[in-house]
Parts: C-alpha cells; structure tokens; sequence
C-alpha cells in the first residue's frame, strides 16, 4: 500500500503540463511559509556540535551558573 504523500507524487505524471502551475499554486498554499519549526542545515549543525560537547562532558549545567 502506497502512502498518500507517494499516491501524490505518482499522480502528477498525469497532470496535463499546462494545469501544473495551478497546482503548483495550491500546493504552495500548504507549505507554511514563515514557519519556524523545521530544522535548517545549521539548525542541524549546530545541533550534532552541542550533542558532541555533550557526550565528552564539556557541557556545563544550568545549576552551575551563577545566573545573577
């Protein structure tokens, strides 16, 4: 059984070429536009550099610092 998102991707072989810019159109009206909730490549990045701070204990903890 194929996924949605695959039965989607199969369907646009089909698609007339002259109707694909409508339905590049509607597609795009679900992309969020200014969301802040992917992950870019330096999200990404900085992300695996702190984990690997973390595993050789170079990390200090919130408890440590003397926030005043």
């Amino acid at each position: 059984m194929m996924t949605v998102k695959a039965q989607i991707v199969e369907m646009i072989n089909f698609i007339p070429d002259r109707e694909l810019p409508i339905i590049l159109e509607v597609v795009k009206r679900f992309i969020p536009q200014e969301d802040d909730t992917f992950a870019t490549a330096d999200d990404l990045k900085a992300h695996r550099l702190a984990m690997e701070e973390y595993e050789r204990g170079e990390t200090i903890s919130h408890d440590a610092i003397n926030w005043d």
